[in-house]
């Protein structure tokens, strides 16, 4: 029997910040209430496996070194997940929520929470490579992940997580194809320039390395007061091959479904025995820590 499963991304722009010392509970409590009725609207359509994007509940705050944004922090678990739990439960659910961890007094992370079917928390992934750079301060709000790269048994299939900036290290791509993630979802909040041609290169790019289904989501719009450029959405979801099977679209407000058939897994892993051919004797080098 084929192991058919309908998997879906929900992209969204930011709504405009409140001024005020609550603007952060604020605005945290807005993303979430936008995001809502995307939900619902993806579990009305019997979708099995729903991502959202790179801290779904706040703006992308990185652009400017700011400690009031480090009370946007929460346990994970803790009461974002535990809301979403219950929407992943009311509609039999599969949901990877990202949000920022707060684990104590000054130790954050960017991380993504993977909830099973029955509302049930599987684990988290942290995201490890964390960018420094003009625009992108977020060595200042996070730690490097430190929990590897897991992937979680859901009721639908074997799901991995990679967040932004992860994406263009194929290292951490590839061990979650050897821990055996079927669907590697890729949460992001990135903006218009430099890496925008990549965006449709690398992951799935991914996809065809390591035989498995990709699915990248982006934010859309301008965030005010940072203004670092436009988040050109286009969240996509790809197959073993790299083919498209759902693009959203660079401007609006999104959710975007795919059916997609694991088991062509098998059938693309058969034809291209990339696990087989590896050679990871050679491989020595690349976990030295070269000038």
């Amino acid at each position: 029997m084929a192991r058919n499963v309908k998997i879906g991304l929900i992209q969204m722009a930011c709504p405009p910040i409140p001024t005020g010392k609550d603007k952060v509970a604020q605005i945290m409590k807005a993303m979430e209430e936008k995001h809502l009725p995307f939900i619902e609207k993806a579990g009305k359509a019997g979708c099995q496996i729903l991502g959202l994007q790179e801290i779904f509940n706040t703006p992308y705050f990185c652009p400017a070194q700011d400690p009031e944004w480090c009370d946007s922090a929460e346990a994970v678990p803790g009461p974002t997940t535990e809301r979403m739990a219950a929407y992943a439960k009311k509609y039999n659910m599969v949901m990877i929520v990202p949000t920022y961890e707060r684990v104590h007094a000054g130790v954050y992370y960017n991380t993504a929470a993977v909830i099973d079917a029955d509302g049930t928390y599987l684990g988290k992934y942290r995201k490890n490579h964390i960018p420094q750079t003009n625009g992108f301060w977020e060595k200042y709000y996070f730690k490097p992940g430190n929990l590897g790269y897991p992937v979680f048994n859901t009721r639908y299939g074997k799901v991995g997580v990679y967040i932004c900036y992860d994406r263009h290290f194929p290292e951490g791509a590839r061990l979650l194809g050897l821990n055996g993630a079927e669907i590697v979802f890729n949460p992001s909040a990135t903006v218009a320039g430099l890496s925008q041609y990549l965006w449709k290169l690398e992951q799935p790019a991914h996809a065809v390395a390591n035989g498995y289904f990709m699915a990248a989501s982006n934010r859309v719009g301008t965030e005010a007061p940072w203004n670092i450029g436009k988040f050109y959405g286009t969240s996509y979801i790809c197959d073993p091959r790299g083919a498209f099977l759902a693009t959203a679209s660079e401007d609006q407000d999104e959710l975007i479904m795919a059916d997609i058939n694991l088991d062509q897994i098998e059938e693309v892993r058969r034809t291209w025995q990339f696990f087989r051919d590896r050679r990871p004797e050679t491989y020595g080098a690349m976990v030295e820590q070269l000038p």
